[in-house]
């Protein structure tokens, strides 16, 4: 059975930083592309990061030079260290799972970030 669970959210001042992780277990994690995404009330879920099986890095426009998406194959873990936050950056972050080019439809609960002004 897919599992994905993040966790490392809370409460943060503008400026700060958190770092998400997302332990992944029921597949092979190595041989998946594997990316953060996050949705904001009212929001559609839109892609912040993704991380390839050979460390490929990719990034949203609204991220780029303050997050950093990483991996541990080893601990089937992927990260993202979020720094220098701002009050837009409030969502709920989620991980998932790419094989190719298609993103999983299984979703685990995600994690909360916010972000105080």
């Amino acid at each position: 059975q897919v599992q994905l669970v993040e966790s490392g959210g809370g409460l943060v001042q503008s400026g700060g930083s958190l770092r998400l992780s997302c332990v992944a277990s029921g597949f092979v994690f190595r041989n998946y592309n594997m990316g953060w995404f996050r949705q904001a009330p009212g929001k559609e879920r839109q892609l912040v990061a993704r991380i390839s099986g050979n460390n490929y890095k990719n990034y949203s426009d609204f991220v780029k030079g303050r997050f950093t998406i990483s991996r541990d194959d080893a601990k089937k873990t992927v990260y993202l260290q979020m720094n220098s936050l701002k009050p837009e950056d409030t969502a709920r972050y989620y991980c998932n799972r790419q094989y190719g080019n298609v993103w999983s439809d299984n979703w685990g609960q995600g994690t909360q970030v916010t972000v105080s002004s």
